[in-house]
């Protein structure tokens, strides 16, 4: 549901948050370490984040990966987070399958190496029936870039229509058509900006910066700014006056959800 164009359900708990995952290299920096030790441990994180979202009723979590303009990045660096990233999935995809995690990877594959290519495509195949979480990992991914991509598909499914396309017509072919909007957006390591990240998708998602670097990111980094999401008032477009306390849909809280 498009959230300029209809009032979505607010929950205690958002349903989807997005993260930049930001600081591996400052983390490895402070510790006199390589810069791949900094992405390892953000590893770590992912997997820590992924199994504090399950545990607290998140239903979406889609990550920022590497953005199409990391290959700026030093070559070694960029070789190193492809050969991590094909690890990474060797290794934890049964993992995600065995919790129930549905996995996605959203942006343009041309860039990667056959074996990438192939992984991506054998989890997403293996988990496509799991919903107890769908984790989207945007990898070679642009907000502009996913746009582009987006009018491009509907202008060919619709070549002989001449203009007057609106949002429900753009809204299937973007790349995490199958997710909610973000409620939630998290960005770690000191920055504040969105860095062409899900640039359509966060028109009315609640913004969280954090000074957290992504590898010291744990659950009780995610309950804060889940906190301040729900200290947050919602209004997409209307006055406080308009909002209706017992109108607003909850769910359980999130200490007991938490805790089971």
């Amino acid at each position: 549901m498009s959230s300029t164009l209809a009032v979505p359900e607010v929950f205690d708990v958002p349903r989807h948050v997005a993260i930049i995952m930001d600081g591996n290299g400052r983390w490895a920096k402070r510790r006199f370490l390589p810069r791949a030790a900094g992405h390892r441990r953000g590893v770590q994180a992912v997997r820590t984040t992924v199994e504090a979202c399950v545990e607290r009723g998140v239903e979406f979590l889609t990550l920022f990966a590497f953005s199409s303009e990391n290959w700026r990045r030093p070559a070694d660096e960029v070789s190193f987070l492809m050969s991590l990233f094909v690890r990474t999935l060797e290794r934890q995809v049964a993992r995600l399958h065995e919790g129930g995690v549905r996995l996605k990877v959203i942006g343009d594959r041309a860039a990667f190496e056959p074996r990438l290519v192939a992984l991506i495509n054998d989890a997403e195949a293996l988990t496509a029936e799991n919903r107890r979480l769908t984790l989207s990992v945007a990898a070679n991914y642009g907000g502009r870039w996913d746009l582009l991509q987006a009018m491009n598909r509907m202008l060919e499914a619709n070549p002989h229509r001449a203009g007057n396309f609106g949002e429900s017509d753009l809204a299937p072919w973007l790349a995490t058509a199958y997710a909610p909007e973000p409620d939630l957006f998290i960005r770690t390591g000191g920055e504040k900006r969105i860095s062409n990240f899900l640039l359509w998708h966060l028109a009315y998602t609640e913004l969280h910066f954090t000074d957290t670097l992504w590898p010291d990111f744990g659950s009780s980094s995610l309950d804060a700014a889940i906190e301040s999401y729900r200290l947050r008032e919602r209004r997409f477009g209307r006055t406080s006056e308009q909002l209706v306390p017992d109108a607003i849909a909850t769910v359980p809280s999130l200490t007991r959800v938490a805790t089971g």
